[in-house]
């Protein structure tokens, strides 16, 4: 069970690992651009490349589709990134369990886009952990765990290849370590966790009176999407990288207060941040030094 391009790296390893994939459950397709154009999971574009039957509940929970599950007579089920609360009825339904392959060091970042909370909120460690599945969101007893230290400029995008190949190995021993009995099931500490929401596209819009590094981080966090913005002549401009420098200004915070060749500085709530690549409303994102060349932006000017 699994819907994002997350998903896909474990349904490969589980294939090239021998196992036999009995049915690929994902989320329905879905309409997508200007031209409504159906698109389908990720998921359900690998599994049908392998021969693989996919169903597509809109409500995994209905009894009808609870009834059909089970004709697969299925001895485990694995869930990365599905995007549906499983029932009791199917967590207990196979003879070993639902596992969930979850992009966070639980008991932290329980909960929707726990990459992205991880390189937002300036982590030097992340992980995946594989865990038994209970009612509860991400609750579940912890058989397996792998960290991975985060590069400087990890972004949510790069932090996400990394996550879903590690969480891919990392199923492949944990139904192995079912497999021969030697899987320990460790309790959560529920003391410990963090639970995050889904990220909205307005998180985004920067708030200049935060601290540079907090905004720094933002960035890389929101990178690919939805990004970080700011506005400037009432235009959108998004903001993919930037630096940070530990000096402030008497100048108040969202206020360029200086602009070089290839970078501009912005006064925060503390610290100056760096722009070195962004991309106005309508344009392509490139270098500062490139976007420099194309608009004549000023000490003074004020981003909101």
């Amino acid at each position: 069970m699994g819907t994002p391009d997350f998903s896909v790296g474990t349904l490969e390893a589980l294939i090239e690992a021998g196992h036999e994939i009995v049915l690929a459950v994902t989320q329905p397709d879905k309409p997508k651009g200007r031209g409504k154009t159906m698109q389908l999971p990720p998921v359900k574009e690998a599994a049908l490349a392998h021969d693989i039957e996919v169903f597509q509940p809109r409500r995994v929970r209905e009894p009808a589709c609870i009834d059909y599950l089970r004709t697969f007579q299925a001895d485990i089920i694995v869930v990365v990134a599905f995007g549906q609360i499983l029932p009791g009825e199917i967590l207990e339904m196979p003879p070993y369990g639902c596992v969930n392959v979850h992009a966070s060091l639980l008991p932290k970042y329980r909960g929707a886009a726990p990459i992205q909370w991880a390189v937002m909120n300036g982590d030097r460690v992340s992980g995946v952990t594989t865990m038994r599945m209970d009612e509860g969101l991400d609750t579940g007893d912890i058989i397996l765990r792998e960290e991975v230290v985060l590069d400087p400029k990890e972004t949510g995008g790069s932090l996400f290849e990394k996550l879903s190949a590690v969480g891919a190995s990392l199923c492949v021993r944990t139904l192995s370590a079912i497999e021969d009995g030697s899987a320990v099931y460790t309790p959560q500490d529920h003391a410990a966790a963090t639970k995050v929401g889904l990220i909205r596209k307005q998180f985004g819009h920067i708030d200049w009176n935060c601290p540079a590094r907090q905004l720094e981080c933002l960035i890389r966090g929101l990178n690919p999407w939805p990004s970080a913005y700011t506005k400037w002549k009432d235009k959108t401009l998004k903001i993919w990288d930037a630096d940070v420098l530990p000096e402030d200004t008497d100048v108040p915070p969202g206020r360029v207060v200086k602009v070089t060749e290839n970078a501009v500085h912005v006064q925060t709530g503390e610290g100056i941040l760096v722009l070195n690549e962004v991309q106005l409303e309508g344009k392509k994102r490139m270098p500062c030094d490139a976007f420099l060349r194309g608009n004549s932006m000023r000490e003074g000017d004020v981003f909101l």
